[in-house]
């Protein structure tokens, strides 16, 4: 993750560099055009990868993507997790808009999301739709060989629109017993507070099957509500009142071509409703429900230039609005619970019971009691926090593009680093958690991500990797496959900097997925990724010579080409140990998929001589260090927030405590203990993790414990709300998603790690959890999945779920047993029985 303003600390002296830092010039617009046709006139030549890849799945903005069910489908009422049950947030004040990035709840369906104040006089709704990007392919490069890197040629993620709330009674000094609450039970946000008798509640959510955001305010005690919601765009859009009367409305186009649209419509019972302008307002209503929609012409088709010309998102929103809304609102809340729980009760999280003082106080002094010197561990608060990544995936991660840098969530249509994915680390890390917390299909909008991009990827590669200005490229000089850049758009573009690695990291992420499902299925998807990366390192490893410092024999090895370790150091070393880890993980991977699916048994044996002839990082004799670069010399930033030489300990498989040598483990500790134990909030969930896989649950803790300190005066840490913010200076920070995803992952690897045949439970339990504490539902390499209970740190049940037949090995602590699953689907131990 780059630093604003950093730019890397060395430049090769023998030959041309790589770009530097974002903000490379924008290219020409009759330039830009040129590529655009190029491009897509060879896309359209691609025919037997265009139809690999037809397999991609990402549905477009359309009156059938979230397939509401018909008047008799609908369950009558919401069967809610009751409140004294019910996992939750919750505060005594409203948020303020200013600060709503971290005290905003959020809310989302998959594609739209939204951020609310719950202000009782003037609430505000921050409205996003995950595929409303500015830019393009941005394929032309810069006089550095780097793709520009900007808000105008690569594009940015931005807001959809702006709506608020207005009840002009229901001012601070009218209301008492406020409270509003992130019900992560139930998927809602609720407000709720009394004027003059009278008891207000407001519900708030983001409907998948009805592909709209709900906004119903219902009351007790014989009150009204008279006031108006109204709807602004971000850009200068100006929104009009609908012909019914009951609706306002605009649409807009962006210099891309994109088209976008949103609508704002309201219901009300027992007293008026009327529309004039930007505003719809409703007077002496007994109840309301206010309906938010809004889309955009993306379609995840390289081929059309990834939009379609056909589509009419104004019309679309219309009639997904005015569907919600000839709902009843009791019944449009059934089906969002039913819908958002058949996700959220996949796996329950039990850490131990917190004090009847914690649970009295609310999150955002919890948080800062928790962070106080010495205080008692907040076990409930701490089990929420990982609750909280898992409700973010299930808003944030369904039937639309992946979840970026900050999500589905913004405040501004200029976000750091334009919120975009990142290769290096943090899309990896946003989807770390899907499998490992029971939920794979929320895994799938990564898969079709994927999937729709490469056409592009591939294309870009192929034409532009070995220019000559590129310092990254391959001095074979030929090319194959496919990589990308650090940044990547939705529109099949790059932006900062070539990131050799980078589709290597992807497809390791891709088959990790199939690693824990066992979906044969998704395995015959990705492979054209996982085959078209190996192409890639075919073309790219160039032969060294190396010795034996034992023996002093000489040998040689197969090393990456002139790169750097991300994102620091010399950018012309080669053989660096990120992409020695993460290429060695590959080929590993491509021979098994290979042999699942029955393919290519001819070049994955090429594939596995190149494994065979990788050089394999050693141990520094100088520091005691794995080696970050091929050579005993530190080149860089010790503590630097990147882990990129620890990519084997964490995600990757081949440094491990079962099978490694013992020097291996003490050189991969000796430079995790070296990095140190601050960092950004994603470093500290990596730094976890790996600490979590040396079995060292104190520091695991700590640095969970370090993610969950609250940020003050823009310092890293955690947002009232439980977003992670970044520290950007003295005077800033920004909200950035992947550690609300990484730290959670540390939760559950400390709690159960799983490898190819073997399943550990508690490898590194907190002395905090460790009195009693069950989880069920975690995910395993497999297809397994698993529940346990324990006391006084030791397992007392486990129960282990897979298919027929299939078999893994258990271990707790001294004790390990061999399971083969039978007919029923599970079985069960009880480990502290001997």
């Amino acid at each position: 993750m780059p630093v604003p303003g950093a730019t890397p600390p060395y430049r090769p002296s023998d030959r041309d560099t790589p770009g530097s830092h974002p903000g490379g010039a924008h290219q020409g617009e009759a330039a830009a055009d040129r590529a655009g046709l190029t491009r897509r006139a060879a896309l359209r030549g691609a025919g037997s990868l265009g139809a690999l890849l037809a397999l991609s799945a990402l549905p477009e903005f359309t009156a059938s993507a979230a397939a509401a069910p018909g008047p008799d489908q609908r369950p009558h009422a919401a069967h809610l997790v009751p409140q004294d049950q019910a996992v939750t947030l919750w505060y005594g004040t409203p948020g303020t808009e200013q600060l709503i990035i971290e005290q905003g709840l959020p809310l989302g369906n998959g594609r739209l999301g939204a951020l609310t104040t719950g202000d009782p006089a003037r609430d505000a709704f921050y409205l996003t739709d995950v595929t409303l990007w500015t830019g393009g392919a941005n394929a032309v490069l810069g006089s550095d060989g780097q793709f520009p890197y900007d808000s105008t040629g690569f594009g940015t993620f931005g807001l959809l629109a702006k709506a608020y709330l207005d009840l002009p009674a229901h001012t601070a000094d009218a209301v008492s017993g406020y409270r509003r609450t992130l019900d992560l039970s139930n998927g809602l946000v609720t407000t709720s507070y009394r004027v003059g008798g009278v008891t207000y509640h407001r519900e708030t959510y983001a409907s998948h099957p009805d592909d709209v955001v709900v906004v119903r305010l219902t009351q007790s005690g014989g009150g009204a509500y008279t006031g108006s919601l109204s709807l602004n765009g971000t850009r200068g859009e100006t929104s009009a009142a609908e012909p019914d009367g009951r609706a306002t409305a605009f649409t807009a186009t962006l210099a891309n071509g994109l088209r976008y649209a949103a609508v704002a419509r309201a219901v009300g019972r027992g007293g008026d409703v009327t529309v004039s302008g930007d505003t719809v307002t409703f007077t002496g209503c007994r109840e309301v429900v206010l309906v938010l929609s809004g889309g955009t012409s993306y379609a995840p088709d390289a081929a059309t230039g990834f939009m379609n010309p056909a589509a009419d998102p104004l019309a679309l929103s219309r009639g997904k609005a005015a569907a919600a809304a000839g709902v009843a609102g009791a019944a449009l809340l059934a089906t969002h619970v039913a819908d958002y729980q058949r996700l959220q009760r996949t796996m329950t999280v039990d850490l131990g019971t917190s004090t009847d003082a914690q649970r009295a106080m609310d999150t955002a002094a919890r948080l800062t009691a928790r962070a106080t010197p010495g205080a008692a561990a907040d076990p409930e608060l701490e089990a929420s926090y990982l609750q909280f990544g898992r409700y973010l995936l299930i808003c944030g991660s369904r039937g639309s593009l992946p979840l970026n840098l900050q999500g589905l969530w913004l405040d501004r249509d200029d976000p750091a680093w334009m919120a975009d994915y990142h290769t290096d680390i943090n899309i990896q890390m946003n989807y770390w958690l899907p499998d490992r917390a029971g939920l794979p299909d929320c895994f799938d909008a990564f898969t079709d991500y994927c999937l729709s991009q490469l056409p592009s990827w591939q294309d870009a590669t192929t034409r532009l990797f070995q220019d000559p200005r590129n310092g990254f490229r391959n001095t074979s000089g030929t090319v194959a496959g496919w990589t990308v850049a650090i940044s990547t758009n939705p529109y099949g573009g790059n932006g900062w900097w070539w990131h050799p690695a980078g589709g290597a990291w992807l497809s390791n992420a891709l088959y990790d997925h199939y690693a824990y499902t066992q979906d044969a299925a998704h395995l015959a998807r990705i492979y054209p990724l996982l085959k078209g990366a190996c192409q890639f390192w075919e073309a790219r490893l160039v032969t060294t010579t190396v010795t034996d410092p034992d023996t002093g024999a000489t040998r040689q090895v197969l090393v990456d080409d002139h790169d750097w370790s991300p994102e620091q150091g010399p950018t012309d070393a080669i053989g660096i140990t990120y992409a020695q880890e993460l290429v060695w993980q590959l080929f590993r991977n491509y021979r098994e998929a290979a042999a699942v699916l029955g393919r290519d048994a001819g070049y994955a044996g090429v594939i596995g001589g190149l494994q065979d002839r990788l050089y394999l990082p050693r141990v520094s004799a100088t520091t005691g260090w794995l080696e970050e670069w091929m050579t005993d010399a530190n080149l860089g930033d010790t503590t630097h927030r990147h882990l990129s030489p620890l990519a084997g300990l964490f995600p990757g498989d081949r440094i491990n405590l079962q099978d490694s040598p013992p020097s291996l483990i003490a050189g991969a500790t000796a430079l995790l203990t070296a990095r140190g134990m601050i960092s950004y909030g994603w470093g500290s969930a990596w730094r976890a993790l790996c600490w979590a896989r040396l079995k060292n649950a104190d520091k695991a803790y700590q640095l969970v414990l370090a993610v969950l300190k609250p940020s003050v005066s823009h310092s890293n840490g955690t947002g009232i709300n439980m977003f992670d913010m970044y520290q950007l200076g003295s005077d800033s920070s920004t909200f950035q998603i992947d550690a609300n995803f990484g730290t959670p992952s540390a939760m559950v690897e400390m709690l159960v790690q799983s490898r190819p045949g073997r399943i550990e439970l508690l490898p590194a339990l907190p002395s905090a959890w460790a009195a009693s504490g069950s989880v069920t539902g975690v995910g395993a390499r497999g297809g397994f999945s698993v529940d346990l209970a324990w006391t006084t740190g030791r397992v007392t049940r486990v129960t282990v779920r897979g298919r027929a037949g299939t078999t893994t090995t258990v271990v707790a602590g001294a004790w390990s047993r061999a399971v083969t699953v039978p007919a029923g689907g599970s079985v069960t131990f009880h480990p502290g029985r001997g």
